[in-house]
């Protein structure tokens, strides 16, 4: 029996990268509107890429199972 083909979530593969080693990137949020009354630290630490938890990690993999 051929194996069924699963489908990829379309707000989670607009939002999440898998690395090459496997963890989960994403985002920070803070970065989109009202910048100038945020704090430079706080846009300064948005920048970054974070990456998810081991908690979350393998829920967002199944949501994006190829990539």
């Amino acid at each position: 029996m051929a194996k069924v083909k699963v489908k990829t979530h379309s707000g989670a593969k607009k939002r999440f990268k898998i690395t090459g080693s496997g963890k989960v990137k994403y985002q920070k949020t803070n970065k989109r509107h009202r910048l100038t009354q945020k704090d430079t630290k706080r846009k300064r630490i948005a920048r970054t890429a974070g990456v998810a938890g081991s908690a979350n990690a393998p829920t967002i993999k199944k949501l994006v199972p190829y990539m």
